[in-house]
């Protein structure tokens, strides 16, 4: 699946933590209610099969609306869903291996949090880059902050989309305007909410003005 430079710019990412009340399926079906343009899902405790069954039903559901679907760091797991890419940080699978695995088949992103990582990518055949963590992480504990110009030099080093991601949410997503990224992921900040299409609603408005040249 070719990647576009729309997907990024309502970025989902999945978070078992903020379940409970309503499902995970629930809570997608509200984001994608809400206006994502992209989602990405994320496992990291679970069986293997377990993960695949869950991915083959998000899957139907973001077919349903037109919204593709990223699995994160399992090349076998989004060929055998039927997603359309899979996101590999710096310590996972080398993009190359990812690509021989995957073909061209489905899009690949890369995690990069300096511009040397972002050119590589790029070269070595990313689709798309995550960059961050913008404002630091409440998912990723060892996740260490980039500046704001660090994203402006990474965004401007490659021609393939970013998405800015990291503690992004609706107080502090204006500071990424004039950075030139394509959009933001959103994970706390989307799936934490009591009412989540209402606030995937309000950070689409949002994430228009960040890409939108001023």
């Amino acid at each position: 699946m070719k990647c576009k430079k729309e997907y990024m710019q309502l970025y989902a990412v999945t978070d078992h933590h903020w379940t409970g009340k309503y499902t995970l399926l629930e809570q997608i079906e509200a984001a994608l209610c809400g206006g994502i343009t992209c989602l990405q899902l994320r496992e990291k405790n679970i069986s293997f099969d377990s993960f695949l069954q869950e991915a083959k039903e998000v899957k139907k559901l973001c077919y349903q609306y037109n919204v593709p679907l990223i699995i994160n760091d399992n090349v076998e797991i989004a060929l055998k869903s039927g997603a359309d890419g899979v996101h590999i940080g710096q310590d996972d699978m080398k993009l190359s291996d990812a690509r021989k695995l995957a073909g061209n088949s489905l899009m690949i992103g890369v995690s990069a949090h300096n511009q040397e990582e972002a050119v590589a990518a790029e070269q070595n055949g990313a689709d798309y880059l995550g960059c961050g963590a913008a404002f630091g992480s409440s998912t990723k504990t060892d996740a260490n902050t980039i500046t704001l110009a660090t994203i402006s030099e990474i965004c401007s080093s490659v021609k393939i989309p970013v998405v800015a991601i990291g503690g992004i949410n609706a107080n502090n997503i204006l500071k990424l305007c004039g950075t030139g990224v394509d959009g933001a992921a959103f994970i706390s900040a989307i799936f934490s909410a009591d009412n989540i299409e209402q606030e995937c609603r309000k950070l689409l408005k949002l994430t228009e003005k960040i890409i939108t040249p001023v």
